[in-house]
């Protein structure tokens, strides 16, 4: 090795160890304790939603819960409060700005303050191109990206009053490599991503981390709650099969303590699972490759069908989908409210 090799070496070393020492010391300063606080959590009542606000339970804070089901919010209220935990649940649909307003100002007098926003509220859609409709475009748009643009524009107010808070926006792996099949899905996640970017090098100086997930497959049990167009049946079994796979989809609860844990350190980004991933760093090094892919994908999912009528995940069941496959599923959905 010669003198410009050896150079070259300290230098990437040096590197490399400052880079984990700020790791290590933005970790640290960024640890925050979630006792007490106040927690919004969007499409709380049931899957994912309602799975963080039970870790966030754990953790001992106070939750502030929404969602358009009146009927599943009280179900989901009863459950949580039963621990000991202050809960509000109250009726929201995060694409109408003035019940967003509503439902934050509510909270606010009801806690005093808001520290945690989680936009979690989603909407799973499944069909080719060609059976979409630009009503699935803007129900996808309204629900992934106004919907958390206006509820973090309803929080900020105090959080930068009192410079202080964290907001978490539960993106996708599908906002950061579109998937066939779900293009109305995937181009609001990719406008969540940006948004939610933006959002973190915007409010840094206000002690405001602003944290992006993309998670992969997750057993929520929300698959009933999916809206399927084309051949209803058999977009509803490869979504419902390739989904319940354990070496490939992610438990819930898994996902929400790895959520919660990069909430805490106020991370900027979490891409849960390994797949996840990977699927993020070939299409970083090779977007080409990963459209090719995809394009040969889409070959063996199944054609548009005759009309564009919508139809839920569970109005699609047969046994088109494994049996075993569909007991992950309904085992999941009876746990978590779905």
């Amino acid at each position: 090795m010669n003198d410009q090799q050896r150079r070259n070496t300290w230098i990437a070393l040096a590197g490399a160890g400052a880079f984990l020492g700020y790791q290590v010391l933005t970790s640290q300063r960024n640890s925050y304790n979630f006792k007490d606080k106040v927690v919004i959590i969007t499409g709380g009542s049931r899957g994912l939603g309602l799975v963080l606000a039970r870790r966030f339970a754990k953790e001992g804070a106070r939750l502030a819960i929404c969602a358009r089901d009146a009927e599943e919010l009280e179900i989901a209220r009863q459950e949580l409060s039963g621990s000991g935990t202050e809960v509000l649940a109250l009726p929201c649909d995060v694409r109408h700005e003035d019940e967003v307003n509503n439902f934050v100002q509510q909270v606010e007098a009801h806690f005093g303050r808001i520290d945690v926003l989680v936009n979690n509220a989603g909407v799973i859609q499944a069909g080719p191109l060609e059976n979409q409709t630009l009503a699935d475009f803007r129900e996808a748009m309204d629900t992934h990206y106004w919907g958390p643009l206006y509820m973090t524009l309803a929080v900020l107010p105090g959080m930068k009053k009192r410079k202080e808070g964290r907001i978490v926006n539960i993106a996708s792996i599908g906002g950061k490599v579109s998937v066939p099949h779900m293009i109305p899905y995937s181009g609001s996640k990719f406008a969540l991503v940006g948004l939610s970017e933006g959002l973190r090098a915007e409010l840094s100086d206000y002690n405001i981390p602003v944290t992006t997930i993309n998670p992969w497959l997750m057993r929520t049990g929300s698959v009933g709650h999916a809206i399927v167009k084309g051949k209803h049946e058999e977009e509803y079994a490869w979504f419902a099969t390739i989904g319940a796979f354990p070496l490939i989809s992610m438990s819930a609860e898994k996902s929400a303590k790895k959520i919660v844990r990069a909430c805490r350190r106020g991370d900027a980004e979490l891409t849960l699972s390994v797949y996840g991933k990977l699927a993020k760093l070939v299409h970083g090094i090779s977007p080409g490759f990963m459209t090719e892919y995809f394009a040969l994908m889409d070959k063996i999912l199944p054609d548009p069908g005759s009309t564009n009528e919508r139809a839920t995940g569970e109005e699609s069941k047969s046994d088109k989908v494994p049996g075993w496959a569909q007991a992950i599923h309904d085992n999941a959905a009876e746990r978590n409210n779905e």
